[in-house]
């Protein structure tokens, strides 16, 4: 079973990458099922934790306030009303790693986010992917796909980037820009899309 992490700034397409990837490899392309599986596991409610997951940039901007917020827990991506629970945010982490060791094992796929390139880093036969631009071409891509202006589009990106980092930072004590957690740093502003899922593909197929 081929696993593919998938670690994208906003506005290089990995929400449309990803999926590319799983479907030419065969295997699930794991964004929202994290969410669901953990949501179910502390009570809380499907809806609750899709709002706020952490490939939104609304659910994203809320990670810079704090990851010690109460009751809004902020865990594995994602920022959860719990009401009257005090529980960690290494706690939901926890669970959120099991959840995506547990699918790797089982099933493999393309994970989109959440650290999942260090969470998965001793996982046999995965192919760790890093996603980034320059933030110009960012803003601009992000701009031209989504129809807002340059200015929101600059302040999605900015946002992104630091709701990311910290989190990556606080929970983990790395830098996900890195180069050295990822087997492939690709540009998909210059490089087109099409041609970075084939690129991807032919190196996860070199590994397993």
């Amino acid at each position: 079973m081929r696993v593919v992490t998938l670690s994208a700034t906003y506005g290089t397409a990995g929400s449309v990458i990803g999926p590319a990837v799983a479907g030419r490899l065969g295997v699930p392309f794991v964004d929202r099922a994290i969410p669901g599986e953990v949501a179910e596991v502390l009570g809380c409610t499907l809806e609750e934790a899709l709002a706020r997951d952490d490939r939104a940039e609304h659910g994203l901007s809320m990670l810079l306030s704090g990851v010690m917020r109460l009751p809004a827990v902020t865990f594995g991506g994602l920022d959860v009303y719990l009401p009257g629970a005090t529980p960690l945010p290494e706690d939901f982490v926890t669970h959120t790693e099991r959840v995506i060791r547990r699918t790797a094992r089982e099933r493999g796929g393309v994970f989109l986010g959440r650290a999942a390139a260090i969470v998965l880093a001793d996982h046999p036969g995965a192919l760790h992917v890093r996603l980034d631009a320059p933030v110009a071409r960012r803003v601009l891509q992000t701009a031209t796909l989504t129809g807002v202006s340059e200015e929101e589009a600059r302040r999605l990106v900015r946002d992104a980037d630091r709701a990311r980092t910290a989190y990556v930072r606080h929970f983990y004590r790395a830098d996900p820009a890195s180069a050295t957690l990822y087997h492939l740093v690709l540009d998909s502003t210059t490089i087109p899309v099409d041609t970075c899922v084939e690129v991807i593909v032919t190196a996860s197929t070199a590994l397993s």
